[in-house]
């Protein structure tokens, strides 16, 4: 059920905030003491009459950019949270652009999102953050020519700490993270010590968008609809030292579920060019468009957030970059990317997966870059 508390908060707000003409967050909303107990997922899928469901508040960092302009119209239109879910849009990015910025809350406008009850567009992270139930953190400074490894992580240090500061004090209690911008792993552990009052199970990384990609390079492989392809994972960093494993993945066929390698028949391109071509992915778009990933990111991101909200089908496991508790002998302390499934909101690690030789030192060549990364983030901090 929805808290009470939300109810009477969000009724005060509607009248300011019909057909998305919202201009910010409420003021009574400017206080930690006084945000609405967050929605308690997955409420938002409940039996209420869908036009009575409140609104979601749902925060987009980095939203003038092309992976934030890509996604803020899949939210508006329930890509991400269901075709029945009020959502209200919290763009944030930095003043230089606020012009660009403004531009996007035009274009939500203009588009009539009948789920969109709301927009609040600002450079100002309490602003931003605050009464948020949902954050997608797209915002972080991309390496540049000629910058050091190091320089890079200080800069999102910096923005990261920052970023969680103002999640800790203004997002809604139980408010889910998820860290889109590289070092996505490392940020989203940044941001992990700097919001200490955020659970730990409530801040995740993005390699959904991997785990994307190597369905389809299976999709392709096989001549298959990706749908029915499942349970790849993408094991580590979202890095090329992630490791793309198919020795759990099946794909249905008339004669029932099949293993993936057993259909393929060609071990050598599974363990070879399948797994460069989804580390390299993002290069490779790189140099086609000239630009980074933008719309297959948006649409992970959309993916990841759902199947945490509304759960994963059954006998489906997803991939999602989460705290590690030491399973598959991972090094607890590390944001690392496991299979998953989801359900009330939460997420669990599959247990019980064979492990290979092979994968095994993969799993443990990525979890040893996790680990000089997280290094290199506290050694900017001190």
């Amino acid at each position: 059920m929805i808290h009470p508390s939300i109810s009477s908060s969000i009724n005060t707000q509607k009248k300011s905030e019909l057909h998305g003409h919202t201009k910010a967050a409420d003021s009574t909303l400017s206080q930690k003491s006084n945000i609405p107990t967050s929605i308690r997922f997955p409420a938002i899928i409940s039996d209420l009459d869908p036009m009575a469901k409140e609104p979601v508040r749902v925060l987009v960092t980095g939203a003038a950019g092309q992976i934030g302009y890509a996604l803020v119209p899949m939210i508006a239109r329930g890509i991400m949270l269901g075709a029945d879910q009020p959502v209200i849009l919290h763009m944030l990015d930095i003043p230089p652009a606020a012009e660009a910025l403004n531009g996007v809350k035009m274009e939500l406008i203009d588009a009539a999102f009948p789920l969109l009850k709301g927009v609040v567009a600002t450079t100002d992270a309490v602003e931003g953050c605050t009464g948020v139930n949902v954050a997608v953190m797209v915002g972080g400074f991309p390496r540049k020519e000629g910058m050091e490894r190091k320089d890079v992580m200080s800069k999102n240090v910096s923005i990261y700490k920052s970023q969680a500061a103002a999640l800790e004090k203004h997002a809604a209690p139980n408010c889910k993270v998820l860290v889109v911008a590289n070092p996505a792993n490392t940020n989203a552990l940044i941001l992990k010590e700097f919001a200490p009052s955020i659970p730990e199970k409530n801040i995740s990384c993005l390699t959904r968008l991997d785990h994307n990609r190597a369905l389809g390079q299976i999709s392709e492989r096989l001549s298959v609809p990706v749908s029915d392809v499942k349970n790849v994972i993408i094991w580590g960093n979202h890095s090329s030292s992630q490791y793309p494993d198919v020795n759990h993945a099946k794909v249905q066929t008339t004669s029932g579920e099949k293993p993936v390698r057993e259909l393929v028949k060609d071990d050598a391109w599974l363990d070879g060019e399948f797994i460069s071509t989804v580390q390299q992915r993002g290069a490779a778009i790189i140099k086609a468009r000239k630009l980074s990933s933008a719309l297959s990111a948006a649409s992970s991101a959309c993916d990841h957030i759902r199947d945490w909200v509304l759960g994963t089908p059954e006998g489906t496991f997803v991939s999602m970059g989460v705290y590690s508790d030491g399973s598959y002998n991972v090094p607890s302390g590390l944001i690392y990317s496991f299979p998953v499934t989801c359900r009330n909101g939460e997420w669990s690690i599959v247990q019980g997966l064979p492990i290979d030789e092979v994968s095994r030192k993969k799993m443990d060549l990525t979890a040893e870059e996790l680990k000089e990364e997280k290094d290199l983030a506290y050694s900017c901090l001190s």
